[in-house]
């Protein structure tokens, strides 16, 4: 398999998906905090991350929700590099968050998404490679909570389609929650799976399998093996457990905490190649915060 090809297949997943995940879907506001140490190094990856969500009835069952994303990444490149990294230190994402969603039927809800992103360094103005568009149309079938059924469920699928990656088609999006038992439950889907053991209704644990990362436009290029470097991406693949702590039934308090099975943080060209990796060694993951959901 190319390099190209490789680092093609990371941003699908560490980039593409990481962005329409179930919290984008339920979350009405969101206060976190990320970490990841570059395992024998001084370097660490650390991202904070505010989102806010607010839905308007318009009539009954059917909602425009406007809202924005702010994710600010430090890379803290702190080892020894044959190029400036100053221009790197800090990472900026804003998305705006524009959506509807109505009851389609008795069983069915409706919702698509639209995401205009600023993904930059923002050192200099604003040009047209700092900006992308995502967005995505989805099917919801929610039965959480309905107490006629022995095993509540949600099921959501749905095609997702999200500039950074390079492809110019939509990809499916498919995500499975599923109680076994008044103590189990499991969601299997990208861009987390997990199996959840609820010890009653403010504390629960669970171990999980998530991705991460990002891909943002460099304002001032470094040049770095005879290239210039136009943009950076991280993809992460996340092994570990989880605590969720629940002040009521909307508001959550977390934390996730695990080592990567797969990482990989690369500086690209223009055209999205990989031109230096500045990170490939699993390491240890940390992630907290806190949320308001649906």
């Amino acid at each position: 398999m190319t390099n190209r090809k490789r680092g093609l297949i990371l941003m699908i997943f560490g980039v593409f998906i990481t962005h329409f995940s179930i919290a984008q879907l339920t979350d009405l506001a969101r206060l976190e905090y990320s970490f990841i140490p570059k395992s024998n190094s001084e370097d660490q990856y650390t991202r904070l991350r505010a989102l806010l969500n607010y839905p308007i009835e318009l009539k009954k069952d059917d909602y425009f929700i406007i809202g924005a994303e702010y994710n600010r990444i430090l890379l803290n490149l702190e080892d020894d590099y044959p190029f400036d990294t100053s221009g790197l230190n800090k990472i900026h994402v804003i998305d705006l968050n524009l959506g509807y969603t109505f009851k389609w039927n008795e069983n069915w809800r409706f919702g698509v998404k639209f995401n205009p992103r600023i993904a930059s360094t923002l050192t200099k103005q604003l040009s047209s490679d700092d900006y992308f568009m995502n967005g995505g149309i989805f099917f919801i079938n929610d039965k959480k909570a309905d107490v006629n059924l022995k095993r509540p469920y949600r099921l959501i699928l749905g095609l997702t389609y999200n500039a950074t990656t390079g492809l110019p088609f939509p990809l499916p999006f498919v995500s499975y929650f599923r109680e076994i038992n008044e103590k189990w439950s499991f969601n299997a889907g990208v861009p987390k799976s997990n199996l959840k053991y609820t010890f009653d209704e403010k504390n629960n644990l669970q171990a999980f399998i998530a991705l991460d990362g990002y891909l943002a436009h460099l304002q001032e290029p470094a040049i770095v093996n005879g290239e210039s470097v136009d943009n950076v991406s991280l993809s992460v693949a996340v092994g570990g457990l989880g605590y969720e702590y629940c002040f009521t039934k909307h508001l959550v308090a977390y934390l996730y905490s695990g080592y990567t099975l797969r990482l990989n943080n690369v500086l690209r060209n223009k055209n999205r190649d990989e031109i230096f990796k500045l990170d490939d060694v699993n390491a240890f993951y940390l992630r907290t915060g806190i949320k308001f959901k649906i």
